[in-house]
């Protein structure tokens, strides 16, 4: 098993802009995909909490780009566990062009989530459900519970 969860990805005509690179909204979106989708696969229970009363709020989100993916690239996005307190959880992003056996990071990314429970009037925060806390022990950064980060060649590097 690897230390990160990964979401492939082939880039389409809707995701560019005029000029015919990834428009950079799209990085955001996908950040938000793989997240979804690591809850359907790793943690359905959450997910059946979130259909409950349990509230995901993203609290910060941002990209740092070093490189320029266009429409058919095909484009891993992995996400690790970067910090988790009682009440949030922090991950990482990292965005690689695939290009036959080359791995060219392209981008990375961070968001930060606080989960909460109660009423949109009266919500309050809680702690991050176990579950969750159970299966993020295999995605971290630091390589506590999984191993380091993969080498990735940069983009011009």
């Amino acid at each position: 098993m690897s230390d990160y969860y990964e979401l492939r990805h082939t880039v389409g005509f809707e995701e560019t802009n005029l000029v015919g690179n990834v428009y950079y909204v799209n990085y955001l979106r996908w950040q938000g995909r793989c997240r979804e989708m690591f809850l359907k696969e790793r943690a359905p229970g959450v997910l059946e909490d979130v259909r409950g009363d349990l509230k995901l709020f993203t609290l910060k989100v941002d990209c740092e780009f070093f490189a320029e993916i266009t429409a058919f690239d095909e484009l891993s996005v992995r996400m690790r566990l970067e910090e988790l307190t009682q009440t949030q959880v922090q991950f990482s992003f990292d965005y690689v062009l695939l290009d036959g056996e080359a791995e060219t990071l392209v981008a990375r990314g961070r968001q930060r989530i606080a989960c909460m429970r109660g009423p949109n009037t009266a919500t309050v925060p809680t702690r991050v459900p176990e579950e969750l806390r159970e299966v993020l022990a295999a995605y971290t950064v630091d390589g506590t519970a999984a191993g380091g980060r993969a080498p990735v060649r940069t983009a011009g590097g």
